[in-house]
C-alpha cells in the first residue's frame, strides 16, 4: 500500500508487480512466510505511528522501537570545525545504519547525508537524509551528480563502503571489499575521513544462507530478504561503537591507489 505521503510494506502488491497475473499461483503459505520474515504487520504499525516524523526525529523513534542502546567510545574524535566523511563497517544492515545516523545526526544537528541503496528512499522519514545509490536503474546517469552534490554540501557524509552488510568467510565475519568512492570524493572536497567500528553480528542462518547462495551462483541477494528479521533478532541490545581519530584527506596521496587506500582505512576500522 503506497500513497504520496506514506509507504507501507505490501508483499501481495510486490508479488503482483513482479509476477503479474502469475502471482495468484504463489501458494498462500509462501505469501504468509514472506510477510512473516519481513515483519510486515509490525513495521507497518510503526510506520503509521511515526508518520510525519522526519530526519533525526525519525531515527530517534526507530532507536526506541528497536530498543537499541549504544556504548560509544571516542566521541572526542568527532571534529566540530570541518566537514568530514564518516565510514563504518556494516555488520548488521539495520541497527548499525539507524544508530550511526542518530548518533551523528544528533551531534551535528541533522547536518548529515547517507549514501544508501535507493530502495530505502521509500522510507519517507529518512528520505531527506539519503542520497540514493542505483547505478543500474533510471537514476544511474544522475548518480555521479548526486554524490558530487552531497560531498559539496554543508552536510557530513555517512558511508558503508562495503555496500552490503558483512559476510562470514573462512569463519570470520567481516565486510567484503570496500569501494573507493569515499577516498576519491573526500580528497576532491578536502574532507577528513573518520573511521568508525560498529560491533555486532547477524545470525548463523543469515551467513549460511548468503554463502549458500554464493556457492550456487544465485545472483539475487536472497539474504537481503531476511534483514528485517535479523533486525528484530537484534532488538533490545546495546552495541559498542568505536570512533577513531580523523584521517587527514592529505594522507591519501599517490603512494597507493584509491582502492588500496580504501582497504587501508578498512584495516584501521577493524583495529578500533
Amino acid at each position: 500500500m503506497t500513497n504520496d505521503s506514506q509507504f507501507l510494506i505490501d508483499i501481495d502488491k510486490v508479488l503482483k508487480s513482479k509476477l503479474g497475473d502469475r502471482s495468484r499461483y504463489v501458494p498462500g503459505f509462501v505469501v504468509s512466510y514472506l510477510k512473516h520474515i519481513v515483519h510486515q504487520d509490525e513495521i507497518n504499525e510503526f510506520l503509521l505511528r511515526v508518520e510525519g516524523k522526519v530526519g533525526v526525529d525519525f531515527l530517534k523513534e526507530s532507536m526506541e522501537f528497536l530498543d537499541t542502546k549504544l556504548d560509544v567510545r571516542g566521541m572526542e574524535n568527532l571534529p566540530d570545525d570541518r566537514l568530514c566523511t564518516f565510514v563504518s563497517n556494516h555488520p548488521l544492515g539495520g541497527q548499525d545504519g539507524v544508530s550511526l545516523g542518530y548518533l551523528l545526526g544528533t551531534h551535528y544537528d541533522g547536518h548529515i547525508k547517507y549514501l544508501v541503496n535507493d530502495l530505502l528512499m521509500n522510507l519517507k522519514g529518512l528520505a531527506p537524509l539519503f542520497v540514493p545509490i542505483n547505478k543500474t536503474g533510471s537514476q544511474a546517469k544522475d548518480f555521479p551528480m548526486m554524490v558530487e552534490a552531497a560531498f559539496r554540501s554543508d552536510n557530513h557524509i555517512i558511508m558503508f563502503p562495503a555496500g552490503l552488510c558483512s559476510r562470514r568467510r573462512n569463519g570470520v565475519i567481516r565486510d567484503l571489499d570496500w569501494k573507493k568512492t569515499f577516498i576519491t570524493k573526500s580528497v576532491e572536497t578536502h574532507r577528513d575521513v573518520v573511521p568508525i567500528h560498529f560491533e555486532g553480528r547477524n545470525s548463523d542462518f543469515f551467513y549460511n544462507l548468503a554463502n549458500l547462495c554464493k556457492a550456487l551462483g544465485i545472483k539475487f541477494n536472497i539474504a537481503m530478504l531476511y534483514l528485517a528479521d535479523e533486525m528484530f533478532k537484534n532488538r533490545h541490545k546495546t552495541f559498542k561503537v568505536s570512533i577513531g581519530k580523523p584521517i587527514p584527506w592529505q594522507t591519501f596521496d599517490k603512494s597507493k591507489t584509491p582502492a588500496q587506500w580504501a582497504e587501508y582505512v578498512k584495516s584501521i576500522v577493524y583495529s578500533l
